[in-house]
């Protein structure tokens, strides 16, 4: 039996909260707590910090007043972040309270999910979505399928019954974040060698899908804006996204993997690691053990 020597990140890491630059805070407050339905846990100078009903933070919001906008075609960089609801009716609930607003939405099936896709005032993507029952992920060669299909509008709002939406409800979590980039292999580098996560979907034309745990992916990297300029110090950008592991032993393989292949890891103290992909992406690697 052939075993594989290469160390994986563990089943049991998560995506904390990521952070975003916006260049107006009460705009962006307005489209993220009375659209969207996140909850205010607690402002600092010039940030803010929001998640579910249940208190989980999920994105901070720091301004950056004349920021620019994220062109129509895109920066390297974030592509969207995708916030996990609970359950195909949280996803219907929300699906008929974003509707109602008239604001713009893309919809998707990618057969182990069921996605929708908003811009926010900044241009910045996100994803709210519900996934279906993990048996039901269809499988093919040994890896997992994707698709983009139309979404079953009907069948979605029609799970959310005549319950009506009343915010991002408990147990909502950051599923993914998903990234631009132009070169795949350098991509792999970082996040499937260096971070340890596991190729998960590479059926997507332009993009490779890499996971944890099994699960279908954690993050998403795609070379669709290849071209597009980096995002740069005064634009509206993600700042950072967390990946949470559970000891600090693991917190040491990674950094210690990320460092061997070349990659600068900064500010480890405290349970904490700073890691800077090939395109400005930093991912703050942050060990279980010190998140309470």
């Amino acid at each position: 039996m052939t075993r594989d020597v290469i160390p994986r990140l563990p089943a049991n890491i998560k995506l904390g909260p990521v952070t975003l630059q916006v260049a107006d805070l009460e705009r962006s407050l307005n489209f993220y707590g009375s659209l969207l339905g996140l909850k205010l846990l607690g402002r600092d100078v010039g940030c803010a910090r929001l998640g579910a009903e249940d208190g989980a933070p999920l994105i901070t919001l720091c301004e950056r007043p004349g920021a620019r906008p994220v062109p129509r075609r895109g920066r390297l960089g974030l592509y969207h972040a995708a916030l996990l609801l609970p359950d195909r009716p949280s996803l219907g609930q929300f699906l008929r309270h974003v509707g109602a607003s008239g604001v713009h939405i893309g919809m998707s099936d990618h057969l182990f999910s069921e996605a929708l896709y908003l811009t926010d005032p900044d241009g910045l993507g996100l994803e709210v979505y519900a996934d279906r029952p993990r048996e039901r992920w269809p499988r093919e060669n040994g890896e997992l399928v994707g698709d983009s299909l139309p979404l079953d509008v009907d069948g979605v709002l029609g799970a959310a019954g005549d319950v009506p939406y009343q915010g991002m409800p408990a147990g909502t979590v950051l599923g993914h974040v998903h990234f631009y980039v132009d070169d795949l292999p350098r991509a792999a580098t970082f996040y499937q060698h260096g971070l340890g996560f596991e190729p998960m979907v590479s059926s997507f034309p332009g993009a490779l899908f890499v996971s944890a745990g099994g699960y279908h992916h954690h993050v998403g990297l795609n070379t669709w804006a290849a071209g597009a300029p980096l995002a740069e110090e005064g634009d509206v950008r993600l700042l950072e996204w967390q990946l949470v592991v559970p000891s600090e032993t693991e917190l040491a393989a990674a950094t210690e993997r990320l460092s061997e292949r070349g990659f600068t890891v900064e500010d480890v103290s405290d349970g904490r690691a700073r890691a800077v992909d090939p395109w400005r992406t930093a991912a703050v690697l942050v060990s279980g053990q010190r998140t309470a």
